[in-house]
């Protein structure tokens, strides 16, 4: 996957790119997620650019270092990455065994680089938030492609907190265009209070997967080595009748790329 990766990369065309960048950032001058090369990406590979590698419009680094990540249907549009989402034995294997679905439909699949010093910071968050079901279903598969360590940003870990905290609210997107958080209805403010400094950052050796509750909270830092930081994700939910995806959620399926129900595929 890692080369298939650079290929890509090397592959990706500048020509009519707008210059999205990947921010984390609620910042209402530079949202990339309300732009439509975001929202409409969810049956594409696109390329999102880190916001240290852009100034006044163009890249300042070769852009091999200067993609934060390529998403978000690498599963369905690339055959190594399919083969290796939804034809392999061993990841199907996983999914029965967990019996976390019934139905594990996949979703939202990319490569982040975080690419070296400028590979920006994730903020906590959890993933059932951006990926909503009713009830909440997300379960996140992330490959470690290279090895992760404290100084190349490395994912950290609550542990527990899919335990103790709720889903409040779920990113979205707005009537007006672009996206938001909404606040969920009928939610207890009972939650007992978490404990931040009790984060866990276990490093991760190229080949570990990592699987991820759609509760659990979660982040990485910035990346401050010379070394990049390759990795695979993308998510399983529910399928129906055993839940709901809701349609106000950023990626949404099209008649064309439904949400690949896991079950449904053999071997390769």
């Amino acid at each position: 996957m890692i080369d298939k990766s650079k290929e890509l990369l090397a592959e990706f065309s500048l020509e009519g790119h707008p210059m999205t960048r990947f921010t984390t950032e609620d910042s209402k001058e530079d949202k990339h997620v309300g732009d439509e090369y975001f929202l409409t990406s969810g049956d594409k590979i696109r390329f999102f650019l880190e916001e240290d590698a852009v100034r006044d419009g163009k890249l300042d680094r070769p852009k091999e270092l200067a993609v934060n990540k390529m998403g978000h249907a690498l599963h369905e549009l690339d055959p190594v990455f399919r083969r290796v989402t939804l034809h392999d034995d061993r990841l199907r294997s996983i999914a029965r065994d967990l019996k976390f679905h019934k139905d594990p439909a996949v979703l939202q699949s990319m490569v982040i680089f975080k690419q070296p010093k400028i590979g920006g910071s994730v903020p906590e968050h959890n993933d059932s938030t951006f990926l909503y079901t009713d009830p909440p279903s997300a379960l996140g598969f992330w490959f470690a492609l290279e090895d992760c360590t404290p100084l190349n940003g490395a994912l950290s870990f609550l542990p527990g907190s899919h335990l103790t905290t709720q889903i409040k609210k779920r990113f979205v997107r707005l009537p007006e265009g672009g996206t938001g958080f909404e606040e969920l209805p009928n939610v207890s403010d009972s939650n007992p209070d978490v404990n931040h400094g009790d984060y866990i950052q276990p490093q991760c050796p190229a080949g570990t997967l990592v699987m991820i509750h759609g509760s659990v909270l979660h982040k990485s830092e910035r990346n401050t080595s010379q070394a990049t930081r390759y990795a695979y994700t993308f998510h399983m939910i529910e399928s129906p009748p055993y839940a709901t995806y809701d349609e106000k959620n950023w990626l949404q399926p099209t008649k064309e790329m439904p949400f690949a129900k896991l079950f449904d595929f053999a071997a390769q």
